[in-house]
């Protein structure tokens, strides 16, 4: 039997309220139990009504859906947080406050029944959310309109475009909202080095370094091809051969 998920939507749009209410009304095994307009009236809603999973924005005045997960994370048997929004620059963000799913709007009923599953295989493990960790495990990338986990241990190679960064895996890649500073510092540095202004790769990716003779080096990423060494960090990178 269909395990049936006590949903409450959180929206400072009322349109948008709406058609969450129809397409979750759509789907099987989900009881709507109420609607939120700001953050502060999803925590009090919470508190009395203890739904299994919040739908809920994340750009809100005064209170935002990250701000309210923060808050829900303190209750002893917290709600599962699917995000629902316009934009795919807090993904990075989301995964720091363990939503169990990030939906782009407009959501479609397919994408909406396969994050009702996620959240349930999540109820069923015991809502064991992973272990908080100082460093990114994993991304959300946008994707033909949807929003895919990516582990951060598959990613080959990450080079800056602009304000954003392309996250390389093999043959594939997708652009996320962040500088290469801010995921320098969320990165593991003990699986990932910055090889240059603009580019950091995957320790265990790199089958070589290459001398060119000028004072300049580069790695070999095998079939990831090879990339320039920046002189900043060239100490650093060469330490490599040394097991550093």
């Amino acid at each position: 039997m269909l395990q049936t998920l006590r949903t409450l939507i959180v929206d400072d749009e009322p349109l948008a309220i709406e058609r969450l209410q129809i397409l979750a009304g759509q789907q099987d095994g989900v009881s709507l139990v109420g609607t939120a307009s700001d953050g502060a009236s999803a925590l009090r809603m919470v508190e009395a009504l203890a739904p299994d999973l919040l739908l809920c924005d994340i750009a809100m005045p005064d209170l935002d859906g990250l701000e309210v997960a923060t808050a829900l994370e303190k209750l002893d048997c917290p709600p599962a947080i699917i995000f629902v929004t316009a934009f795919d620059r807090y993904a990075v963000a989301a995964f720091d406050v363990a939503a169990v799913d990030y939906l782009l709007k407009p959501v479609s009923p397919d994408r909406l029944a396969k994050a009702l599953a996620r959240v349930r295989e999540w109820r069923s493990a015991g809502r064991a959310a992973p272990p908080k960790s100082r460093w990114i495990n994993e991304f959300w990338v946008q994707s033909r309109g949807e929003m895919l986990r990516i582990d951060a241990a598959q990613v080959d190679l990450i080079e800056a475009e602009r304000d954003y960064m392309r996250l390389y895996v093999g043959s594939r890649s997708w652009l996320i909202h962040q500088t290469i500073k801010s995921l320098e510092e969320r990165m593991n540095p003990d699986q990932f080095m910055r090889i240059h202004r603009s580019k950091m790769v995957r320790r265990d990716g790199i089958v070589g370094l290459k001398h060119h003779g000028d004072g300049a080096w580069s790695v070999d990423l095998g079939e990831g091809g090879q990339h320039r060494i920046g002189r900043t960090y060239l100490h650093d990178v060469k330490a490599i051969m040394h097991g550093a």
